[in-house]
């Protein structure tokens, strides 16, 4: 929520702003993003729910017809052959409201994007 001391936009306050079907699945992205990045901060950043440690490791919105992962496009690149049946973008992936969130890919995403972000502060 908005504290008195920053009056910042929170993840709280994007969730609260949104519908209840988007807001059902997005609590579930936050969950997969901060179980499988112990430790990483929140933050508001484009506008959106991000996530940061080390450096960003990924963001989320809603949409009206999807809700949206975003990485930066090595982690896409990865990840090619795993979200071939997914829509996508350079840096985003599309999910469906109507759709399983796929928990084994994101968290394996997450995993490497924090990966990434250590091996990159260690040089």
């Amino acid at each position: 929520m908005r504290t008195p001391e920053n009056n910042r936009v929170t993840v709280d306050d994007y969730l609260a702003g949104q519908t209840e079907e988007a807001r059902k699945h997005l609590v579930k992205l936050r969950g997969v993003i901060l179980k499988n990045a112990p430790g990483a901060d929140e933050c508001i950043s484009y506008g959106m729910p991000g996530y940061r440690r080390n450096g960003m490791l990924c963001w989320f919105a809603a949409f009206s017809n999807h809700y949206s992962l975003f990485v930066k496009p090595a982690i896409m690149k990865h990840f090619r052959e795993e979200l071939e049946s997914f829509k996508t973008t350079k840096s985003s992936i599309h999910f469906n409201y109507g759709e399983r969130l796929p928990v084994r890919l994101v968290a394996g995403i997450v995993k490497h994007a924090l990966k990434t972000n250590e091996e990159k502060i260690r040089k």
